[in-house]
């Protein structure tokens, strides 16, 4: 039988898999050359553990030392997002159209979709000019501050937004993030009701976005296509008159081009 049970539980699980995971995440902007003890406090796995996987890491090409026993990711990691969006029909169909999202609103286009309780960027096409935010493909920002998270978590099942108002919770990131539960759940609702949500300094200082729902042929929300630029430049008013029909429309235009 072909296919993967999507609910399969630890037995059918491979622990070492999971382990060589658990290693390759504890390198991170906190930790980006660290020492075995570290990946070893990271991952909770024991020191002779942490080794083996290493050197097996070394010797598949995704890792390797750097003097002192601490070690360092190598280029061949990022071929693993590569080979994800050459394969994701998502990025595929919506990199050509995000395209023309910046030659109309000469803004900054982004692609993203939620991981766990974090939106992760899938692709992303820069306007000319360079905001003081660097989100490459790969990067991993807090859902509930982002207008892509608000559109997301706007679609995601009841049951999962309670779960993340509780863990992770709303975290202050600015002092304009929203962090009251009943609030945040309004806002949701009203992302639900304009379908698009725009999200001003709440993730950082400066930035202001506006995002909206990509749909695949069944209707379901599979990732946000956004437009950011910073407050300096542009107002909350602009985007909602100027840029939310163009966001609006070219997300409709890729979520067709899905079957959606």
């Amino acid at each position: 039988m072909d296919d993967v049970d999507a609910d399969a539980g630890p037995k059918d699980r491979i622990q070492s898999i999971e382990r060589g995971f658990a290693v390759l995440l504890a390198f991170d902007d906190e930790r980006t050359n660290p020492s075995l003890i570290e990946i070893a406090k990271a991952t909770g796995l024991s020191r002779p553990a942490v080794r083996r996987i290493l050197l097996t890491l070394q010797h598949l090409g995704y890792v390797e030392p750097t003097g002192g026993s601490r070690w360092r990711l190598t280029p061949r990691v990022l071929t693993i997002g590569q080979h994800y969006a050459t394969s994701s029909a998502v990025v595929a169909v919506s990199e050509p159209h995000m395209g023309r999202l910046v030659e109309e609103t000469h803004e900054t286009a982004s692609l993203s979709a939620l991981d766990g309780d974090e939106v992760v960027y899938l692709a992303r096409v820069p306007a000319k000019r360079v905001l003081n935010v660097t989100a490459a493909a790969g990067t991993r920002v807090p859902a509930h501050a982002t207008s892509m998270g608000r559109v997301l978590l706007a679609a995601a099942p009841p049951e999962f937004v309670e779960r993340y108002l509780v863990d992770p919770g709303l975290q202050p990131l600015t002092p304009h993030t929203i962090t009251d539960p009943d609030q945040f759940r309004d806002a949701l609702e009203k992302v639900r009701r304009q379908g698009w949500a725009l999200v001003s300094e709440e993730r950082e200082r400066g930035l202001i976005a506006v995002s909206a729902p990509i749909r695949d042929h069944t209707g379901q929300v599979v990732a946000a296509l956004s437009s950011s630029s910073s407050t300096g430049r542009t107002s909350p008013g602009h985007i909602e008159r100027y840029v939310v029909p163009v966001l609006t429309r070219i997300a409709k235009e890729i979520s067709s081009d899905l079957g959606g």
